[in-house]
């Protein structure tokens, strides 16, 4: 993979703090703190630090983890992370839970693993290749 030039990576830090910004992505996907810096390209969702790092020890097959102020992303991560975002990936993995449920801080690590590993409250099947799909109820 070549070095992106400056100009895509800065147009890509920009549309980043922009997501970030939006009310669905304003906290971390999992935990629901607030001001994720970090985020899950290929589920496509914006974590905060300690939920990002127990995304990073599920292994790459099941979370990929980049920061949003501190890596380059390439234009297939943003295409996904912008696709998704957390309310569309919620309703997808989060389809069988509770509404409202935030698990408690010492149960974190134990959720996040049940909702991506476990695929304990997805939907049946893949994601979506659309998430927009999702939104019928």
């Amino acid at each position: 993979m070549s070095p992106q030039d400056k100009s895509t990576t800065e147009r890509h830090a920009r549309i980043l703090r922009e997501l970030v910004k939006r009310p669905e992505n304003r906290v971390c996907a999992d935990c629901k703190h607030n001001d994720p810096r970090w985020a899950s390209w290929n589920i496509g969702v914006f974590l905060c630090i300690r939920c990002s790092g127990i995304h990073r020890g599920m292994g790459t097959h099941i979370s990929k983890v980049k920061s949003i102020d501190l890596d380059a992303w390439t234009p297939e991560q943003m295409e996904n992370i912008q696709k998704w975002g957390n309310r569309l990936a919620n309703l997808y993995w989060e389809a069988h839970l509770k509404p409202g449920h935030i698990p408690p801080d010492h149960k974190i690590e134990s959720f996040i693993r049940s909702k991506y590993e476990s695929r304990r409250w997805a939907l049946d099947g893949p994601p979506p290749s659309d998430p927009g799909v999702l939104e019928g109820g």
